[in-house]
């Protein structure tokens, strides 16, 4: 299976924001949406960086309150990991794992078509094996 498929039962809404956009204002718009990451974009649309609430923590601890201040761009994840659409769960999974990434834009064409978190994967990953054991269970029963 596919990241499309995730992406076709949850959503492809994404929450995006500017670059200019300041940490507060990063720290209030993932509580206002209970969201764990926000994906950077510029006046394109084109993805260019996502900013996580470890980012957040990350930035304060280091730089104290202040850094509340700054735009998101000094502290986000440029460039960040990104899946594409075609890419099966699997290999999503290995990428978060071995990349120690919980949210993963997703791309189509190079544009933006959703964003995969580490618990849509898992929830993926524990439905698929709960539907094998179901019909293991079934195929043993009518044998």
């Amino acid at each position: 299976m596919t990241v499309a498929t995730i992406l076709s039962e949850k959503g492809r809404h994404v929450v995006t924001s500017p670059p200019s956009l300041t940490m507060r204002e990063v720290a209030q718009e993932l509580m206002r949406h209970g969201i764990g990451a926000l994906v950077i974009v510029d006046g394109a649309g084109a993805v260019i960086g996502l900013i996580s609430e470890r980012d957040l923590v990350s930035a304060i601890a280091t730089f104290g309150a202040e850094a509340l201040e700054a735009p998101v761009e000094r502290h986000m994840q440029s460039n960040p990991v990104t899946a594409l659409e075609n890419d099966t769960v699997d290999s999503t999974m290995q990428t978060m794992t071995l990349e120690r990434r919980r949210h993963l834009p997703v791309l189509r064409e190079g544009l933006l078509s959703g964003l995969v978190s580490i618990g849509d994967v898992v929830k993926y990953r524990i439905r698929v094996i709960e539907e094998e054991h179901r019909s293991m269970r079934e195929y043993i029963a009518q044998a």
